[in-house]
């Protein structure tokens, strides 16, 4: 696929990716299609996104800096 048609494939990847509200950028979609390409199971790349997405919410919920609209810790 030429350079052209590939960045086409990725702007439609992610409007199909904003219509369906996953929150996945540009830059995370090129890292999933690539792997995807290279053999990697999509359906497991679905399951470590989703886990990630879990973890880092859990790691905002338990940071007081956070919650409090950020700023640094001292």
């Amino acid at each position: 696929m030429d350079s052209k048609a590939a960045d086409q494939a990725l702007e439609t990847l992610h409007q199909i990716s904003s219509i369906l509200d996953c929150g996945l950028d540009k830059e995370t979609l090129r890292i999933l299609v690539g792997l995807c390409e290279a053999g990697v199971n999509p359906e497991a790349l679905a399951h470590v996104v989703k886990e990630l997405r879990r973890e880092a919410a859990l790691l905002r919920a338990s940071d007081p800096a956070q919650q409090s609209g950020g700023g640094v810790r001292q």
